[in-house]
């Protein structure tokens, strides 16, 4: 059923009060199909919304909203290394870690707490704590919304980057994600090395964690310097963590030695965007109803009555000054609507 003149504020983490003219939901591709037969997608804007956890939106939205409720986890095979587990795009990204790690499902347990839903994972290809999404990602399923047809994508195909995916780049608003289907380990292989997970297992008198440990572990990192969506809108890491050139890494570091690096494939370095925004002043620093958090300079949170415009120009004040300070050019990690 396709709704007229919808808030979306309860629909995106930021909590920002806009309009859609149209709003339907979906639970299937067959679904999907049927509301391509009332709904002229060529002749109108439309927004494909899951977990609302990735996005900012700055203004009314005068098109068709379609909100992605495919839900469903199975396991649909076993091989002598992998559970090979298919979810709904619909389903909420924790939730289904929670789900993996009770039924004793390695693999995901470092991406505990990520905000959004299982749709986004690949499409983001998110990350953190030494593990990304294409680690584990077998296969998905993505509806073309030009044919109505049903296609599947291998990693390959996928074309993962630092937080990107071919759907981000040349395939952008061609296609709706239905299902993703992970390889989860029998054996579990647990990334512990990053100091943050390696000191909290330290600090519970854990030497050898489950992978419960390890998630539970990265829950509290998470909570203890991450605000929770619900008390305080924000959409996580607003900026991607830049890579730059060895010979500029080496200028910066020169003057900044105690900037966190890390590898980046030949020639390059990572930095970390959240120290050099920190740097920059910004940490904490709130102006008007948003700012970055108090906490984690890498999180802009809405205090409750910003604007989708008031965040976004915000942001672009710590693009300017980031790069006026460093010479490093940040990335906004959010979609912008």
């Amino acid at each position: 059923m396709i709704e007229n003149q919808v808030s979306l504020k309860e629909y995106n983490t930021f909590g920002i009060d806009v309009q859609a003219d149209s709003f339907c939901r979906f639970d299937s591709a067959e679904a999907l199909q049927e509301i391509l037969k009332s709904v002229d997608l060529k002749a109108q804007k439309y927004l494909i919304l899951g977990g609302g956890s990735n996005i900012l939106l700055t203004r009314d939205f005068d098109g068709i909203v379609l909100k992605n409720e495919v839900m469903g986890i199975h396991l649909i095979e076993e091989t002598d290394e992998h559970y090979v587990v298919e979810s709904g795009a619909g389903e909420n990204w924790h939730q289904f870690v929670m789900h993996t790690l009770d039924q004793g499902w390695a693999g995901l347990e470092n991406l505990s707490l990520i905000p959004g839903n299982v749709g986004a994972s690949p499409m983001q290809n998110i990350g953190a704590y030494g593990v990304e999404i294409k680690d584990r990602f077998r296969s998905l399923k993505a509806f073309h919304l030009e044919s109505g047809e049903v296609h599947e994508f291998d990693a390959a195909a996928c074309e993962f980057g630092y937080r990107e995916s071919v759907f981000k780049r040349r395939l952008k608003g061609q296609y709706i994600i239905l299902s993703v289907t992970f390889n989860l380990l029998k054996k579990p292989d647990l990334k512990t090395e990053y100091g943050a997970i390696k000191g909290e297992l330290e600090a519970q008198g854990i030497s050898n964690p489950t992978i419960k440990d390890v998630s539970n572990a990265v829950i509290r990192i998470r909570q203890s310097k991450l605000p929770d969506p619900a008390e305080l809108g924000n959409a996580g890491s607003f900026f991607k963590n830049p890579v730059v050139p060895i010979e500029q890494f080496e200028q910066i570091s020169a003057d900044h030695p105690d900037i966190p690096n890390y590898p980046a494939g030949e020639g390059h370095r990572k930095l970390a965007a959240g120290w050099l925004i920190e740097k920059a002043g910004f940490k904490g620093l709130r102006e008007g109803h948003c700012g970055m958090h108090t906490k984690q300079a890498l999180v802009l949170v809405n205090y409750g009555d910003a604007t989708g415009e008031e965040i976004y120009a915000y942001s672009g004040k710590v693009l300017e000054t980031v790069k006026a300070k460093f010479g490093v050019e940040l990335e906004r990690e959010v979609n912008i609507v």
